[in-house]
């Protein structure tokens, strides 16, 4: 009987290969390792993963930086020591609460780790039917930018066609997807990226870019309805001289603030900066969902959005390709192909 002939929520012991974190540190310390293939528990689904992403995320659990995120994730290793967010590939059984699935479909979505590996559980929640027209590859990258994007344009910035929107960091994963999703939501987009992103962003729908090597958008003159910040890398202050007087500033939790609090302060000064203006300040903090996951899926189906790939690397390789997300400036997504 083959795998996808599995009865539902039967599982065979057997092993897999995955990558692991036995420390903190930098990409050089992954492993792979041959290890227990897990057994899905009633609300979840067990996945044979064909490809997996690499996000932020995944940088700041290797890293354990900001050092207040290792009082949930392990103080002096990982607590779940098989990294990886991101996934795609095959429905291979389901526990007995799961509704949806099925042995053999083809899905993606977002676990809180072990996306690394050849197989992993995720919950039902977190998953959704990979949309049709797009490579496996391409269905990895998709879930943890994609909603990132999506919902600090639509949900935190209340984004709405003909409205102008801003995107201070376009070149990487989340910023090409919120390129091609505010276009898709019907706004007039400007990109602020290096020299060598410029062509890439304007082949992705952005109306204008803005190289930031020449030009500074906190100067240009030019007023916005929507900025999405995924760099932090300028003051509140000079991000609300650009936006409109009702305009909404969307900052992401990936701003700088130190090893220890991270973001936290960042995060703090956008709150406190609600009480003195008229302009929104909202903070964006992701919250993996299906409903999300099949609307970007929709999106993807209809040709509207479509995940940049820069980089495909082996598992074996998971370790290069951890890395050069570390390293920073990578555009779009970086792939791992199982």
């Amino acid at each position: 009987m083959s795998e996808a002939q599995s009865p539902q929520s039967t599982v065979d012991v057997a092993t897999m290969t995955a990558i692991i974190a036995p420390q903190y540190g930098a990409g050089s310390v992954l492993r792979t390792e041959v290890v227990a293939r897990p057994n899905p528990r009633p609300e979840e689904v067990l996945v044979r993963v064909r490809a997996a992403s690499v996000c932020q995320g995944d940088a700041h659990l290797l890293t354990g930086t900001p050092y207040l995120l290792r009082l949930g994730f392990g103080l002096r290793r990982p607590k779940d020591p098989i990294i990886g967010h991101d996934l795609a590939g095959e429905v291979v059984a389901v526990g007995r609460e799961v509704t949806g699935f099925r042995p053999g479909d083809a899905v993606f979505g977002s676990v809180n780790s072990g996306a690394f590996a050849e197989y992993v559980c995720v919950s039902a929640q977190r998953l959704a039917l990979a949309p049709a027209g797009i490579s496996v590859e391409e269905a990895a990258a998709l879930p943890d930018s994609g909603m990132t994007a999506l919902q600090g344009l639509r949900d935190v910035g209340q984004l709405r066609a003909g409205q102008r929107v801003l995107v201070n960091g376009a070149s990487g994963g989340v910023g090409t997807a919120a390129v091609q999703l505010a276009k898709a939501l019907g706004a007039e987009v400007t990109a602020v990226c290096s020299t060598r992103h410029i062509e890439v962003l304007r082949s992705l729908g952005a109306d204008h870019v803005i190289d930031y090597t020449t030009d500074d958008f906190t100067a240009s003159g030019r007023t916005y309805d929507v900025l999405l910040d995924l760099i932090g890398n300028r003051s509140l202050r000079d991000c609300r001289r650009v936006l409109a007087p009702k305009g909404v500033f969307v900052s992401s939790a990936g701003a700088p603030g130190g090893d220890w609090a991270g973001p936290i302060v960042w995060m703090g000064k956008m709150v406190l900066g609600n009480l003195f203006v008229s302009q929104k300040i909202g903070i964006l903090l992701m919250r993996p969902c299906r409903a999300d996951l099949e609307f970007l899926a929709g999106l993807a189906a209809d040709g509207k959005f479509r995940p940049l790939i820069e980089k495909r690397y082996p598992l074996a390789r998971a370790a290069t390709a951890v890395q050069h997300i570390l390293d920073g400036h990578a555009q779009g997504k970086t792939v791992i192909v199982i």
